[in-house]
C-alpha cells in the first residue's frame, strides 16, 4: 500500500483561513504521508529478512503509528473543509448531535470549547456505530487518546502550524471562528450517513 497526498482536496479560496496557511500546512501532511511510505516499506524489508527481534523494528513500528495517524488526522481535516457549504445539508448529523447535546447550537459549542482546549491538538466529534452515541474529545497527540471502535465525523487541528500564519500564536480562536465557518458540512453528513450504516467513515470523498 502506498499513500498519496490528494491534492484534488486540498482546500482553497477558504474565507479566514488563507491559502498560504493551508499551503504551508499542506507541506507539514505531505511529510506524514512520505514518511508512512518510508516506514512501512523499511518495516517490510525487516520482515523479509527476519530482522522482527531487532530493536530499529521496534522503534520504526512505533513511529510507523505516530506518522499514520499525523497523515490520517490530516486525511480527514482536510476532507472537511471546503467554503460556502451551509450546515443545513447535515440532516443526520444534526439530528444526532442535537438528540445527545440538545441542539446542534449546544453541540458546536462543546465543540469548539473541546478546539479551545489549554494545549496543543485536534478536536474531533466522533461518532459509535454501535450505539450512535456522539462525543467531542480533545487529542493531545493524535497517535494516542483516540476512541477504540468510534468513527470520526469532523477533525480540527488546532496545533499551532494550523493557524500561525493567519492568526499569530495568542488567536486561536479567532482560527477556531473560521474553521467553523469553513467547515463542508456535505462531508460530514456522508461520514454521519455511513457510521449509521455502521460502515466506515471517508476521510475524502471517494
Amino acid at each position: 500500500m502506498v499513500y498519496v497526498a490528494r491534492t484534488e482536496f486540498k482546500p482553497t479560496g477558504l474565507v479566514g483561513i488563507s491559502d498560504k496557511q493551508i499551503d504551508a500546512h499542506w507541506k507539514l501532511y505531505e511529510g506524514y504521508v512520505s514518511n508512512t511510505n518510508t516506514l512501512i516499506k523499511q518495516l517490510a524489508d525487516m520482515r523479509a529478512g527476519g530482522e522482527v527481534a531487532n530493536p530499529l523494528y521496534a522503534d520504526r513500528r512505533r513511529r510507523l503509528g505516530f506518522e499514520m495517524c499525523g497523515m490520517l488526522v490530516h486525511d480527514y481535516y482536510f476532507g472537511n473543509l471546503k467554503a460556502n457549504v451551509g450546515h443545513e445539508v447535515a440532516k443526520e448529523f444534526m439530528r444526532v448531535v442535537s438528540d445527545k447535546f440538545g441542539s446542534f447550537e449546544a453541540w458546536m459549542a462543546d465543540f469548539k470549547a473541546a478546539g479551545a482546549t489549554r494545549g496543543v491538538g485536534h478536536a474531533i466529534c466522533y461518532l459509535d456505530p454501535l450505539t450512535h452515541d456522539v462525543n467531542n474529545h480533545f487529542i493531545e497527540l493524535h497517535n494516542d487518546g483516540h476512541m477504540p471502535g468510534y468513527q470520526v465525523l469532523l477533525s480540527m487541528d488546532v496545533w499551532e502550524h494550523a493557524f500561525l500564519i493567519d492568526y499569530g500564536v495568542t488567536e486561536r480562536g479567532k482560527y477556531i471562528d473560521a474553521f467553523m465557518a469553513n467547515v463542508n458540512w456535505e462531508m460530514v453528513e456522508e461520514r454521519t450517513q455511513a457510521c449509521l450504516a455502521r460502515k466506515a467513515s471517508p476521510r475524502f470523498k471517494a
